[in-house]
């Protein structure tokens, strides 16, 4: 069966804006300029789309960590001091994974790992490039730290939502509290964008710069302590 794809809601203000110049020239007497400005509301209700993927259906092992966005990884490794957050006290330093999402990327975020929201810190910014460096700090931007128990051992990771250039709202639609699971969306970021994945060295690291991910869908880690899984097996 074809995966499905919808259009988020976000899109019905945007696309409505979207139709104004249309209307101008059709009410001024230009249709042929009119049907050619529908080119813009309809490019800001693809931006809006929201594919099914396999792990709407499929579960995901425990120890699997998937891609929170569809995109181009920036950067994977140690995580950088000007961008990362506190250490765990458990866990210790952060690895981090970024991924750049461009204007033509699916802009709906997913989980990358299951667990307990157990806090969301929202920090207004600026709106510098989602690729330079310094936007991963000055931009506006949505912290989401995670907990799960498995196995009686405690997993933290926090995944960063962080606008760019165009995108100037971020959309997070979890709460603190909420029991999240691997793959399910969270929101998303309007325009193009970026974002961060903070894990312990606990994770295995699967993906490196250059590589392109699909969220919900490509694994970036697997925690150690037990045999990688592959999605879908």
């Amino acid at each position: 069966m074809p995966q499905r794809t919808t259009i988020d809601p976000e899109a019905v203000l945007p696309a409505a804006i979207g139709t104004i110049p249309s209307a101008i020239a059709l009410a001024t007497g230009h249709p042929r300029i009119a049907a050619g400005l529908l080119a813009l509301p309809a490019g800001l209700i693809a931006f809006f789309r929201d594919p099914a993927r396999r792990v709407d259906t499929t579960p995901v092992d425990e120890d699997t960590v998937l891609a929170p966005a569809d995109g181009k990884v920036m950067y994977a490794g140690p995580a950088q001091p000007e961008v990362t957050p506190p250490a765990d006290p458990i866990q210790g330093e952060w690895q981090q994974v970024s991924i750049f999402l461009s204007v033509f990327d699916v802009h709906i975020n997913r989980a990358p790992y299951g667990g307990t929201v157990e806090k969301i810190s929202y920090r207004p910014g600026k709106w510098l490039a989602a690729y330079k460096f310094e936007s991963a700090f000055e931009n506006e931007r949505s912290d989401i730290e995670v907990a799960r128990v498995v196995r009686g051992e405690v997993r933290r990771y926090v995944f960063r939502q962080v606008v760019g250039l165009v995108a100037r709202r971020v959309v997070t639609r979890v709460r603190a509290g909420d029991e999240i699971s691997s793959g399910q969306r969270i929101g998303l970021m309007k325009f193009g964008s970026r974002m961060d994945i903070f894990l312990p060295y606990d994770v295995e690291l699967t993906v490196a710069a250059g590589e392109r991910t699909v969220a919900g869908e490509s694994v970036i880690g697997h925690w150690r302590s037990s045999e990688p899984a592959v999605v879908g097996a």
